[in-house]
């Protein structure tokens, strides 16, 4: 078994946590019509009630699975 090419494997999923993990510390701030437009896109599911408040990002989740197929893909291709 390949123990090298795992390593690796995991020292670039680590980094590219961090990255994405400074990429939305930095969106932030960055003041895009009144906050931050990834989370409160277009279906995105927000129920409230009276004590009640129900949040399902599905279309950012959509987005997010979306770049992150397109990245692995990219920068897996042989």
């Amino acid at each position: 078994m390949d123990f090298n090419g795992l390593g690796k494997l995991l020292v670039l999923m680590g980094l590219s946590i961090v990255a994405l993990g400074v990429l939305f510390l930095l969106l932030g701030k960055w003041p895009l019509a009144g906050g931050s437009w990834l989370g409160r896109l277009p279906g995105d599911i927000l129920i409230k009630r009276e004590n009640f408040t129900f949040y399902f990002p599905l279309a950012t989740s959509v987005l997010i699975s979306v770049v992150g197929s397109f990245l692995l893909y990219f920068f897996m291709k042989r």
